[in-house]
């Protein structure tokens, strides 16, 4: 028996907002759409969900496809179904955004997929909404970033206190003290310093940190 024939058929999609940090810059990955409507424009990458699947297993399924990685860190932003904002049909679109190591990401499947990290302070005019999207998962992270250290996703396994800084300061959009921010760093457990120097992007060597997982679910009473 057929049900709902009286209704008009709706699409659903999804669309990844991947946020990425390198040289100190908060990144977004992007590229061309490949598809009509809006070929060539700049877009997010994403997908029609599937008959057999839940929208968090497509958004999943479409960020594997796009990055080889498994288990990301991954977060609802919310629906966009604006009557008119795909031409080509009704299509209600579910954003989500994800958190991943830039040095993680495979150069051969950007390339593949034909997608650029992009500073999300220089991002071009996206397809449809997806601007409004971005937006929205930019400000959802920066709240998450204030009660949770979901940041650490962005950096690698080791890093320096300058780094930290620098991620703060481009997802919060303004400069920190430097002073106040290492001693806030110092009261938090679990940010661990190790016997390990960073000679590369520091001329005198910068001590190299990490994320003590154990010690922060042990204690989670985190603000920065």
């Amino acid at each position: 028996m057929n049900y709902y024939i009286e209704y008009a058929k709706v699409w659903v999609s999804v669309d990844v907002i991947i946020f990425g940090f390198d040289e100190g810059k908060l990144k977004v990955l992007i590229g061309r759409r490949q598809m009509d409507p809006g070929r060539g424009a700049w877009s997010l990458y994403g997908g029609f969900v599937n008959a057999n699947e839940g929208i968090d297993e497509c958004a999943a399924r479409t960020l594997q496809e796009l990055t080889g990685l498994k288990n990301l860190y991954m977060r609802q932003v919310g629906a966009f179904g604006a009557v008119d904002r795909d031409p080509g049909e009704r299509v209600v679109s579910i954003a989500y955004y994800a958190l991943i190591n830039v040095k993680d990401y495979d150069e051969s499947l950007r390339q593949e997929h034909s997608v650029e990290w992009v500073d999300i302070n220089h991002l071009p005019q996206l397809y449809s909404d997806h601007n409004a999207m971005v937006s929205q998962a930019m400000r959802m992270m920066q709240q998450k970033m204030k009660v949770e250290p979901i940041g650490f996703r962005l950096l690698p396994q080791l890093f320096t206190l300058t780094q930290l800084q620098r991620l703060y300061e481009a997802v919060g959009g303004q400069e920190i003290d430097k002073r106040n921010f290492r001693k806030r760093i110092k009261e938090m457990g679990f940010i661990e310093k190790t016997n390990l120097i960073d000679k590369v992007s520091s001329k005198r060597g910068a001590a190299l940190y990490r994320f003590n997982k154990k010690v922060y679910n042990e204690d989670p009473n985190f603000k920065l």
